[in-house]
C-alpha cells in the first residue's frame, strides 16, 4: 500500500513539473528565445505558449521595451589638450531578440564600452570651446556611429545625450575671468558709443542754437534798421515841415529844433551812470526862450489852420 501511494505521489509531482515546463506565458514587452537541446529554434512573443518538456526549453528572456543606459563619467582629452570629464545616457531598444541574445555576450556592458570609446573619439577631435558649445553635434555624431555599430546586435539606438562636460577647476576659473573681461569690454564699448552719441547730439544742439541765435540777431538787426529808417523818415519829414515854415517867414520854427536838442543833451548828461553830481553853467532864460518860441510856433500854426482852407492830409510816415 505504501509503495503504491509513494509512486503515485511521484507521478503526480512529475506531471505537475512537466505541465509547468510545457505551459509558458510571456509577459508584454518581452520576448523569450526557445532552444531545443541547447540550440536556438524560434522566439516566443507575448502570450501563452506550449513547449515539449525536456526537448524544448527557454533560452533568454529579452526586454523589448526602450531602455535607458547610464554611461559612467570618464576623463577625455580634447584637441587642445584640455582634460574634461564627460558622462551621458543612451536610449536604445532591442528589435531582434535572437541577435541581442546570441550575437553579444552582455549587451549593456558592450554598449557602455562602445559609447565611451566613441565619446573619446568625437570629443578628442574637437577644441574645448567647441565641445562645450556644440553638444548637438556631438550627440549626432555619437548616435550615427553607435547605431551603426550595434545594428548586428539587433539593437536600435534612439538617442545619445551628453549629460555633463566638466572642465578642470583651474580651467573654469580662467574661463570665468575671460567671460568677465569680455563683458567689461562690451560694457566699455557700449559706454564709449553712448558718450560718442551724446557728444554728437550736444554738438548738433549747439549748432542749432547758434543758427537760431544768428537768425535772431539778423532779425533784430533788420528790425533795428527798419526802425532807424522810420525814425530818419520822421526826422526828414519834420525837417521838411520846419524848413517850409522858415521859408514862409516863420523864424520861430527853428527854435523847435534848438529846444529839442538842448533838452535831450541835458537829459543824457543827467542820467549818466558815471556821474552822481552835475555842475555846469546854464542859462535858464535861453531854454525858456526856446520853449516860448515853440509855444509861439504852435499858436501861429493854429491861427493859420483857422484862416486857411482845409488841405489834403499827407499820408502817414512809414506807409
Amino acid at each position: 500500500m505504501f509503495p503504491t501511494m509513494f509512486f503515485s505521489a511521484v507521478l503526480a509531482f512529475v506531471a505537475v513539473v512537466i505541465l509547468f515546463k510545457a505551459v509558458r506565458m510571456v509577459p508584454q514587452g518581452y520576448e523569450w528565445t526557445v532552444e531545443r537541446f541547447g540550440r536556438y529554434t524560434h522566439t516566443m512573443s507575448p502570450g501563452l505558449h506550449f513547449l515539449i518538456p525536456i526537448v524544448y526549453g527557454v533560452g533568454r528572456k529579452v526586454n523589448m521595451m526602450e531602455q535607458v543606459l547610464d554611461v559612467p563619467g570618464q576623463e577625455v582629452i580634447t584637441k587642445d589638450n584640455a582634460a574634461v570629464r564627460v558622462d551621458g545616457v543612451v536610449f536604445f531598444q532591442v528589435l531582434d531578440a535572437a541577435k541581442a541574445a546570441y550575437e553579444v555576450s552582455v549587451l549593456e556592458v558592450a554598449m557602455i564600452a562602445l559609447v565611451q570609446t566613441n565619446i573619446r573619439t568625437v570629443i578628442g577631435s574637437m577644441d574645448l570651446d567647441e565641445s562645450l558649445s556644440q553638444r548637438e553635434v556631438i550627440n549626432a555624431k555619437l548616435l550615427s556611429v553607435v547605431d551603426h555599430a550595434t545594428n548586428p546586435w539587433g539593437v536600435k539606438v534612439n538617442r545619445i545625450e551628453i549629460r555633463d562636460i566638466q572642465p578642470p577647476r583651474d580651467l573654469l576659473d580662467a574661463m570665468a575671468r575671460q567671460m568677465k573681461a569680455e563683458r567689461e569690454k562690451r560694457a566699455q564699448i557700449l559706454e564709449a558709443e553712448g558718450s560718442r552719441q551724446s557728444e554728437i547730439l550736444r554738438a548738433e544742439g549747439e549748432k542749432q542754437a547758434t543758427v537760431l541765435e544768428a537768425e535772431g540777431r539778423r532779425e533784430a538787426a533788420f528790425r533795428d534798421a527798419e526802425a532807424r529808417e522810420r525814425l530818419a523818415e520822421a526826422e526828414a519829414k519834420a525837417t521838411q515841415v520846419v524848413s517850409a515854415a522858415i521859408a514862409d517867414g516863420d523864424v520861430q520854427a527853428i527854435n523847435y529844433f534848438i529846444a529839442q536838442k538842448y533838452v535831450e543833451a541835458f537829459k543824457e548828461l543827467a542820467t549818466s551812470p558815471n556821474q552822481k553830481l552835475v555842475l555846469m553853467p546854464m542859462e535858464a532864460s535861453g531854454v525858456i526862450g526856446s520853449i516860448a518860441g515853440v509855444a509861439e510856433l504852435a499858436k501861429q500854426a493854429l491861427s493859420n489852420q483857422e484862416t486857411r482852407p482845409p488841405a489834403k492830409r499827407p499820408p502817414p510816415i512809414g506807409g
